[in-house]
């Protein structure tokens, strides 16, 4: 394959999807001729820092290509690290190329209002001769099992709760709902106040509450996130404050977190497996992703893999929110099936909603139907490839793959695909990640089973 002059070798290719360029692999070759340093670094909250020394070309005959590489990697660095302020240093061409692409009207337009909103903080990309100094500010997150608690998880087609009693889960609950259809605020607060009554009744009393939820949060508030696409501007102050009202609201004056289902399905698996370094990828209605640390600590990283770029196909698929190509969400969530399914044969009634679209292909696989095989054996080989790729930007030692795409047999056809294209392309990975499924129940309800464990208790 060659893309903006760069060959791109490569062996495993998606039957559904031949034309699937895995991004790592297009940042291999580049790098393998990039010789002229660049420097980028990305500033979020509190003076933290990302940083990235790289190369480019710095010729006219790879433009194109530095352009397209520097572009991905920025964008690779917003979406899993987040951040307000880009510093470049090392090619004043490549700068003025980021500044107008990461601008306002500039073809990264929803980067640079999304992030500008996040944090609340005027975007900007700067030029500089000398860059800040990488800084981090990991912490503690959950593990707390004592007392009667319930844990939330708010996904984009179904809702799920669990009464935990000194960490044994006594009930668990899942209730499609429809939330990133429906532009009342109330549907919202009724769907979450209900969910958390039902595990209630399964409890002597309700000590603490914990909350994973798709979308970005900080100080409980929820300052983004796709679940509420639908509600007008004039609500954002409920929305903020949405999980922090049901809960008070219900159970008055009790310990509560809210944190992001990320990194809730990273704590699943430190949780799960016994041992820290994990990525936790939850595939459903989007891709969830968290990540533990060695020392069992969240990053604050934002970790937002669905829109981090994975495909470098110049005709990957779109995602309707973000409007970019070739992004985590459209391969490892319940729109990869979909979008795969019709490429095996499978007609999927357009009536039908996303999460009854998965289980027509779920059925089928379950009955051992080749054309959904297919599908699922296609996810794989884009999950082989990605996760190389993840290993990069992490060093992770475990993988674990959650949430409603991963259910059933489909689920274990991704796991085999997977390690295969590791063990073939990525020999060298292969023998560092331990990518792993857990048990069927954990796999769906796991999730807000560890969320029930986030906040400790008042002393």
């Amino acid at each position: 394959m060659d893309l903006y002059g760069i060959r791109i070798p490569m062996t495993n290719h998606p039957r559904l999807d031949p034309g699937f360029i895995p991004l790592g692999l297009y940042n291999k070759a580049f790098l393998a001729t990039a010789k002229k340093p660049l420097g980028l670094a990305v500033e979020r909250s509190d003076g933290q820092i990302a940083r990235v020394d790289t190369f480019v070309h710095g010729t006219a005959e790879y433009a194109a290509a530095d352009r397209y590489y520097l572009d991905r990697l920025v964008k690779t660095l917003l979406w899993m690290k987040g951040g307000f302020k880009v510093y470049v240093s090392g090619d004043r061409d490549m700068y003025e190329y980021l500044k107008g692409a990461f601008a306002d009207k500039g073809s990264r337009d929803f980067d640079f209002h999304f992030m500008a909103d996040v944090f609340e903080h005027p975007f900007e990309v700067v030029y500089t001769d000398s860059l800040p100094a990488e800084k981090d500010a990991p912490q503690a997150i959950g593990g707390h099992l004592d007392g009667c608690r319930i844990g939330f998880d708010a996904g984009g087609s179904d809702r799920k709760v669990s009464a935990v009693i000194d960490g044994e889960s006594v009930y668990d609950e899942e209730v499609v709902w429809f939330p990133k259809t429906n532009s009342d605020p109330q549907y919202h607060y009724d769907g979450i106040v209900a969910a958390l009554k039902s595990a209630a009744a399964h409890l002597p009393r309700v000590d603490a509450v914990g909350v994973s939820s798709a979308g970005i949060f900080i100080n409980n508030r929820t300052m983004r996130a796709s679940l509420f696409l639908q509600i007008p501007d004039t609500f954002s102050e409920q929305v903020k404050n949405i999980y922090i009202r049901a809960i008070t609201d219900t159970f008055g004056d009790v310990p509560f977190e809210v944190a992001n289902d990320g990194d809730v399905s990273a704590l699943a698996g430190m949780i799960s497996l016994g041992e820290p370094n994990v990525l936790g990828i939850a595939m459903g209605t989007s891709e969830a992703v968290g990540f533990v640390d060695e020392e069992g600590r969240i990053t604050g990283w934002l970790n937002e893999l669905a829109f981090v770029p994975v495909d470098a196909a110049p005709d990957a698929m779109a995602d309707e929110w973000s409007g970019d190509i070739g992004c985590g969400v459209k391969y490892f969530s319940q729109d990869s099936v979909i979008k795969l399914a019709p490429r095996a044969g499978i007609e999927l009634d357009p009536k039908l909603s996303p999460a009854e679209k998965l289980k027509v292909v779920q059925k089928r696989m379950e009955a051992d139907d080749p054309a959904a095989a297919s599908v699922y054996d296609s996810i794989g080989v884009y999950l082989g490839h990605t996760l190389a790729y993840y290993y990069e930007l992490y060093g992770m030692k475990h993988v674990l793959l959650l949430g409603r795409v991963m259910s059933g047999k489909g689920g274990d056809r991704v796991l085999a695909e997977a390690k295969r294209v590791l063990k073939e392309e990525y020999p060298e990975v292969a023998q560092k990640i331990l990518p792993s499924l857990p048990d069927e129940r954990f796999r769906r309800v796991g999730q807000s089973a560890a969320a029930a464990s986030l906040p400790a208790l008042k002393k």
